[in-house]
């Protein structure tokens, strides 16, 4: 594993604009966001000592963050 620069998060946001101030949703967000950049760089790494391109890497894990569902969606 390779030491990971910690990644500035932004704001966080609802649909209406206003923002998500309670501290333990950012605190759940932060986490997740951290263990996801964690497995990314994990599947890169492991990709890249197995020869795969880096370019194809990166190009999967952008269309696997575009594959994503939202369960929520809001019928308007």
């Amino acid at each position: 594993m390779s030491n990971l620069k910690k990644q500035v998060l932004p704001i966080w946001l609802r649909d209406d604009g206003s923002i998500v101030a309670c501290t333990e949703k950012i605190k759940v967000m932060t986490e997740n966001f951290d263990e996801i950049k964690q497995i990314a760089q994990d599947a890169l790494e492991d990709g890249l000592l197995m020869e795969v391109s880096e370019a194809q890497i990166r190009e999967a894990l952008h269309q696997l963050i575009e594959s994503l569902v939202n369960p929520y969606q809001k019928n308007h």
